[in-house]
């Protein structure tokens, strides 16, 4: 193996592209999370809301978890190799490749089956979204469900974030300004 100083080492091409895919991922992240859907559930009717998301998390939750692989593998100097180094190396990848799978496989799925099914179930039970009357006892299971499966999603998303930002603490501390 070259030495990190080399030109020819790893390190050479892996900095650029871990520090691209690591800010492309934290990036996105914080702007779904604090900025997109914030706005969008503030200027858009319900049902164009619900249409949006349940087209926009797919993609989302894809997209976090890409980024995530990107980013463990082009970790400098070795790559993948230098996350066994340390705990403190792979410990906020493991955590945010836990939540983000976790998203990407079962709370996400769930929680856009729901949304449709709450759709339906309201054209079954002839309700418009602003109805005011008491729900049906299948609209009151589907919303208890919607809320658990979506607080759960939420909060494996705030668990990602933050092991990225830790990630972000860690990588920042070992940058050497010169001056």
């Amino acid at each position: 193996m070259a030495p990190v100083d080399s030109p020819w080492s790893p390190a050479i091409f892996l900095a650029p592209l871990h520090l691209l895919s690591y800010s492309a991922l934290l990036g996105t992240e914080l702007y779904q999370t604090f900025v997109m859907t914030k706005v969008c559930y503030q200027a858009l009717p319900r049902s164009a809301f619900t249409t949006l998301q349940k087209r926009v998390f797919p993609i989302y939750f894809r997209s976090q978890t890409l980024l995530l692989l990107l980013a463990a593998a082009t970790i400098p100097p070795h790559g993948p190799l230098t996350l066994q180094a340390t705990k403190s190396n792979w410990i906020p990848f493991a955590i945010a490749g836990a939540t983000a799978l976790l998203n990407l496989m079962i709370y996400g799925p769930r929680t856009r089956q729901i949304m449709i099914d709450r759709i339906h179930q309201e054209t079954r039970d002839g309700r418009k979204p602003n109805d005011t009357t008491e729900p049906s006892e299948d609209m009151k299971m589907l919303n208890r469900s919607f809320s658990r499966n979506h607080a759960m999603s939420i909060h494996l998303n705030l668990i990602s974030v933050g092991a990225m930002i830790w990630w972000g603490w860690k990588l920042s501390s070992r940058l050497d300004f010169q001056v």
